[in-house]
């Protein structure tokens, strides 16, 4: 179900970041205890065109900016007054400067006309490299080698994965004529950088969905034409080839739908009988099974990792207003609960990859914001407030990172939509999305 826009907001001015992706820049000191670490590079090769030159200062900032993310564990720091002591690898002074990790990277070109760069991860505490990376890079496949080196750098020091390999879908206006509107299907990576269009439908796409696998991605459609009755078709697309196919167009509402962790079933709202309820449909046969059965509807459900929870919405308290019900999908009716009872009502409930909480926006103040609770309906934490109206909340694969759209007035005739990326604790880091046209419904990979 699509939530309703509401343009009651005054103009909030945005924070400055980079015109395409964002660049995370640190605001004073942080509240916890941060390790610091040091990234120095070497000189350019002096036969660096000025073209190569560009790539490696874009590699080089790439670098430091994926571990500034991570803010609550790094306090990045360039190079500058560390160089001696970091070319010497003097590790007891820089003990002494409080510097717990350094990456020197050393560039040079290779033989196939690409760029090469060693990178060393030392550990100040153990006196030791940690690990050594050789990556060869152009500048077709720069941002891709960087974020995969940084991922495995980050292992090493955390021996957790990050979010640098990831991707978010999101649905887009940008595409819109006049008199015709037109919202297809983006994807990009988890910092805002390499956007591309994955659907040419010329319709309105709605609710994007990851498979567990990253691959695919399930989404519905209504098409853009003139009879009165248009129907919400659910698509699958593989992303890697871009082929798409129709997997339910039964009457009505085909839409909503997310996989559940055997990756072949998908749950959805339906409404072919009438009601909106959720179903469970096979992607291969075709075949649906009934989840859901109450007068009223049952709509946009969430599978935690195990499959042994569903977080959905339904007016069923008797007020009419949707709110956060959880229950096991395999035998729902027996264990449902609600676990929602803030604002007038909710929207888009998304368990974190641990499925120990849910994130979701309800409407509040005359606005969306978006909050957490734990799955049994605990712990209630509101994310956002002042910032806009903020709706569909997305974790990131570590779950340390929401996604979210974010909502301006900027007149009383034009509001503007953009995606954005806080920290799960609702610090907000910045937007990723600018000047792309009315951005919406982010989805996290769950790679």
């Amino acid at each position: 179900m699509k939530s309703l826009l509401f343009l009651f907001l005054s103009m909030i001015i945005f924070p400055s970041f980079a015109e395409e992706g964002l660049t995370v820049v640190a605001v004073g000191e942080a509240e916890v205890e941060t390790e610091k670490m040091v990234f120095v590079a070497t000189e350019l090769p002096n036969n660096s065109t000025p073209a190569e030159k560009k790539q490696i200062n874009e590699f080089q900032k790439l670098l430091q900016n994926d571990f500034s993310f991570y803010r609550q564990l790094f306090d990045v720091v360039n190079s500058s007054g560390y160089e001696t002591m970091v070319a010497n690898s003097d590790y007891s002074k820089l003990k002494l400067k409080g510097v717990a990790y350094f990456l020197s990277s050393e560039y040079s070109k290779s033989m196939n006309g690409q760029l090469s760069v060693d990178l060393k991860l030392h550990s100040v505490r153990e006196e030791k490299v940690l690990e050594k990376v050789n990556v060869l890079f152009s500048s077709g496949n720069l941002r891709e080698k960087g974020h995969e080196a940084t991922d495995l750098l980050y292992q090493r020091v955390t021996g957790k994965g990050s979010i640098f390999r990831s991707k978010i879908v999101f649905v887009s206006d940008r595409d819109s004529r006049k008199g015709i509107d037109i919202k297809e299907l983006y994807i990009m990576d988890f910092d805002g950088f390499n956007k591309k269009r994955l659907t040419r439908h010329e319709g309105t796409v709605i609710s994007p969905a990851f498979s567990f696998d990253g691959k695919k991605v399930l989404y519905s459609l209504i098409k853009n034409s003139r009879s009165k009755y248009r129907n919400v078709n659910l698509y699958l697309m593989d992303i890697e080839t871009g082929k798409t196919r129709i997997l339910s167009k039964k009457k009505g509402i085909n839409s909503g739908a997310v996989f559940m962790p055997d990756g072949d079933h998908i749950a959805l709202t339906m409404s072919h009988e009438g009601n909106a309820e959720i179903y469970a449909l096979n992607v291969n046969t075709g075949k649906t099974r009934r989840i859901t059965k109450h007068f009223a509807p049952d709509v946009d459900p969430s599978i935690n990792v195990s499959g042994t929870k569903m977080a959905f919405l339904s007016g069923r308290s008797g007020t009419g207003r949707p709110m956060i019900y959880i229950a096991d999908p395999r035998d729902l009716e027996k264990s449902v609960k609600r676990i929602s009872y803030v604002g007038k009502y909710n929207a888009t409930p998304r368990f974190s990859p641990d499925g120990s909480q849910i994130a979701f926006s309800s409407w509040l103040d005359n606005r969306f914001d978006i909050f957490r609770v734990d799955d049994n309906g605990d712990n209630l934490y509101r994310l956002t407030k002042d910032f806009g109206s903020n709706e569909d909340p997305t974790y990131s694969n570590d779950g340390q990172f929401i996604a979210f759209s974010s909502q301006r007035v900027l007149s009383r005739t034009k509001a503007v939509q953009n995606i954005y990326i806080m920290n799960a604790d609702g610090e907000i880091l910045g937007r990723l999305t600018e000047n792309y046209g009315n951005c919406s419904t982010p989805r996290w990979s769950k790679y």
